[in-house]
C-alpha cells in the first residue's frame, strides 16, 4: 500500500532552518505531484507548497513564499521541505501528500498523506 513518511521536525528557535523529508513507497513517484501541509491545534489544515511531477513547477503559500522551499528527489522518491527564518506561527504538524494533478492547494484534492511531522518554534 501506499506509505507516506515524513521526518526532519523539532524545536528550533526563531530564525533557525529546519529541512522536512517525506519518503514515499507503494507509489510510482514520478508519477505524483506533491504537496506540504501544516495544522497548528485548533485550526484548520492549510496548504504550504507544492511540487508538480519532475520538480520543474513550484507553488508557495504567501505565509511561506521566500522563506521555504519545496524540492524533490525523484530517484530517491522523497520530497523535501526547506525551511528558513522560521517564526513561531510556523509551529504545527506538517503534512505531505500526493496528487496526480499539479496545483491544488485544497486538502480533499490530494490522494494519499502522511503520518505529519511536528515543528515547534520558539521565540
Amino acid at each position: 500500500q501506499v506509505q507516506l513518511v515524513e521526518s526532519g521536525g523539532g524545536l528550533v528557535q526563531t530564525g533557525d532552518s529546519l529541512r522536512l523529508s517525506c519518503a514515499a513507497s507503494g507509489l510510482t513517484f514520478s508519477r505524483y505531484c506533491m504537496g506540504w501541509f501544516r495544522q497548528a491545534p485548533g485550526k484548520e489544515r492549510e496548504f504550504v507548497a507544492a511540487i508538480d511531477w519532475n520538480g520543474g513547477s513550484t507553488i508557495y503559500a504567501a505565509s511561506v513564499k521566500g522563506r521555504f522551499t519545496i524540492s524533490r528527489d525523484n530517484a530517491k522518491n522523497t520530497v523535501y521541505l526547506q525551511m528558513n527564518s522560521l517564526k513561531p506561527e510556523d509551529t504545527a504538524a506538517y503534512f505531505c501528500a500526493a496528487d496526480r494533478t499539479f496545483g491544488f492547494r485544497l486538502p480533499r484534492s490530494y490522494d494519499y498523506w502522511g503520518q505529519g511531522t511536528q515543528v515547534t518554534v520558539s521565540s
